[in-house]
């Protein structure tokens, strides 16, 4: 595995895109939320392409993969917090299956490079 620049890869770049649709989501939030959800849910998703980002610098196999790993665990944590608010209604359904969407295959590809 050659170890260049972390923006090079598709599960970064893809990852990326979630942190705006998620920043999007979250914005229509009722205000309660801004210091619970809507930063729980940003941070989690920051973390995704932070740390694909870190590990690929890092410049081992093994490294990579073990911050793979943690953003694989911020993705299901960020899944777990789009389906709360989904059940709350924040938004619309099709605002929170674009998010999904898309988290769903960088799941599938953090899957891929984790293990």
């Amino acid at each position: 595995m050659s170890f260049g620049n972390h923006r090079d890869l598709v599960v970064w770049r893809k990852s990326m895109d979630l942190v705006i649709l998620v920043y999007r989501l979250t914005e229509k939030f009722p205000k309660h939320e801004q210091y619970a959800l809507t930063s729980q849910m940003r941070r989690a998703a920051v973390s995704i392409p932070s740390n694909i980002a870190e590990g690929r610098r890092r410049g081992t196999e093994n490294e990579f993969r073990h911050f793979s790993r943690i953003a694989l665990g911020s993705a299901a944590e960020l899944e777990t917090q789009i389906e709360i608010a989904f059940r709350l209604e924040y938004d619309n359904a099709e605002s929170f299956k674009g998010s999904m969407d898309l988290l769903d295959e960088v799941l599938r590809m953090l899957n891929k490079i984790s293990f």
